[in-house]
C-alpha cells in the first residue's frame, strides 16, 4: 500500500506525509477517543500543526506559506485523516475559510490575512444557514451599506471551526432583491462588536471539530473587508467550493485508508478456529474489495488535484467526481471494516466505529453527493452538446 501511496509524490509531499504521520502517531492516537467522547476541540494539536508549518500548505510562498499547491494539501489531509478526521478538520476547515481570500481578495487583504493564517491562525467559512446549504442562493443574512461600513444581521448554522476561528469569511446579502446576484462576501474578525456565537452542535461524527452558530446583530464590518465587490458572493462561493472539494475527498480517502489498515492489522492478530483471520479466504476477499476501492479513490483524488494545479479553469466536474466517489468509498470501506472486526468493530475500544461515523459527513457537507452527481451529469451533457466527445 505504501509504495502505491507514495508513487509520484514530490520530496515536499513525502516530507509532509512523514510529518503528519509523526503527529498522528505521537499526538492524535493517544487522545482521539477522549476528544471524540468529550467533543474537545484540539487546541493542543493545532499548535503542533502550526509548529510543523502545516497551516502554510495552502498558502503561497509570497504570503509566508509553502506554496498553495492543491496536491500538497490533499496529501496532508489524507495522511492526518488516517488518524482522526475531526481533529484534522481544524486544519483543512481553516483552508476552506481561507479560500475566498486566496481566490478572490485584493492584494491588500491577502497581505493582511494570509501570513497570519500561515502562522497558525484558525479561519472559518460561513455560508450555510437554516435555509441555505446546497442552495447557496437561499442566504438570509443581510449586509446593510452605510457610509464607512457594512452592517451584518443574521445567523449562520453548522460552521466548522465556529467559535474557535479568529478570521471568518462570511456570505451576506447586500441586495436581497437580486437573489444570488445580491450576495457578497466579507472578512469578519472574532471580537468584532455585534458578532457572537450560539449553539455548539452535538454531532454524530467529527466530534473533535467545533461546529457552531454564528450570530450577527448590527455587526459593523469595515468596507475594506468586502471581498471582490458587491454582488460577487455567489461566484466567490462557487469558486471556493470547487477548490475545496478535493480536501473533502482527501478527508474521505484518509478515513477509508485508516479503516482498511486497521482491518488488515486486526486480521493478522486475531485468531479463530486455530488460525489468524487472514487465513480465511472470505476475509481476504473483503480486504481485497476494500483495498481496490481505496486505490481507485486515491487515483481519482490525486488526478483531480493535479488537474487543478495545472491551472485548468473548469474544475467543477472533476472536483465533484473526486468528492462524491471518495466519500462513497469511505462510507463503504468503514462499514466493511466494522464488519471485519466483528463485535470488536462495534466497540469504541477500536477506532473503526468512529471512522464509520466520521465518514458519513463527507457524503453530506460542501454539497451533498446528490448535488455532486447533478453537477457531474450537467457537465457531461454540456460537453456532449459542445462536441467535446
Amino acid at each position: 500500500m505504501h509504495e502505491l501511496e507514495n508513487l509520484g509524490l514530490t520530496e515536499l509531499q513525502l516530507e509532509l506525509k512523514n510529518t503528519c504521520r509523526e503527529i498522528g502517531e505521537k499526538y492524535i492516537i493517544p487522545v482521539r477517543e477522549k476528544y471524540d467522547e468529550e467533543q474537545h476541540f484540539p487546541t493542543d494539536i493545532v499548535e503542533k500543526f502550526a509548529e510543523a508549518g502545516l497551516f502554510g500548505v495552502f498558502i503561497p510562498e509570497e504570503y509566508d506559506g509553502l506554496g498553495g499547491n492543491t496536491k500538497d494539501m490533499v496529501v496532508t489531509v489524507e495522511e492526518l485523516c488516517k488518524y482522526d478526521a475531526g481533529i484534522a478538520l481544524s486544519l483543512f476547515g481553516t483552508a476552506l475559510g481561507t479560500l475566498p481570500i486566496l481566490l478572490c481578495a485584493n492584494e491588500e487583504q491577502k497581505k493582511k490575512y494570509l501570513p497570519r493564517i500561515a502562522a497558525g491562525t484558525i479561519a472559518a467559512f460561513a455560508l450555510t444557514e437554516a435555509n441555505a446549504g446546497s442552495d447557496a442562493a437561499g442566504v438570509r443574512t443581510t449586509a446593510r451599506e452605510e457610509e464607512d461600513c457594512f452592517v451584518l444581521n443574521g445567523t449562520k448554522q453548522w460552521i466548522t471551526n465556529g467559535g474557535e476561528a479568529e478570521i471568518y469569511t462570511v456570505c451576506a446579502m447586500t441586495d436581497p432583491s437580486k437573489g444570488a446576484r445580491g450576495a457578497s462576501f466579507f472578512i469578519v474578525e472574532k471580537g468584532t462588536p455585534g458578532f457572537t456565537f450560539g449553539k455548539k452542535e452535538n454531532k454524530m461524527g467529527i466530534r473533535a471539530s467545533a461546529t457552531r452558530e454564528l450570530i450577527f446583530d448590527e455587526c459593523r464590518v469595515p468596507k475594506e473587508n468586502l471581498i471582490w465587490g458587491k454582488g460577487r458572493g455567489f461566484f466567490v462561493a462557487m469558486k471556493t467550493l470547487d477548490a475545496s472539494r478535493p480536501s473533502v475527498a482527501a478527508q474521505a480517502l484518509g478515513i477509508a485508508t485508516g479503516a482498511l489498515n486497521t482491518a488488515i492489522k486486526y486480521s493478522r492478530e486475531r485468531h479463530q478456529f486455530g488460525k489468524p483471520l487472514c487465513a480465511n479466504q472470505g476475509y481476504l476477499f473483503m480486504l481485497a474489495d476494500m483495498a481496490m476501492k481505496v486505490e481507485a479513490a486515491r487515483a481519482l483524488v490525486y488526478r483531480c488535484a493535479e488537474f487543478m494545479d495545472s491551472g485548468a479553469k473548469d474544475v467543477s466536474k472533476i472536483s465533484a467526481m473526486a468528492k462524491c466517489y471518495a466519500s462513497d468509498v469511505a462510507m463503504s470501506v468503514t462499514t466493511d471494516a466494522v464488519q471485519a472486526l466483528g463485535g470488536y468493530g462495534y466497540m469504541k475500544e477500536y477506532p473503526v466505529e468512529k471512522m464509520m461515523r466520521d465518514a458519513k459527513i463527507t457524503q453530506i457537507y460542501e454539497g451533498a453527493n446528490q448535488i455532486q452527481r447533478d453537477i457531474i451529469g450537467k457537465a457531461l451533457i454540456k460537453e456532449a452538446a459542445a462536441g467535446e466527445f
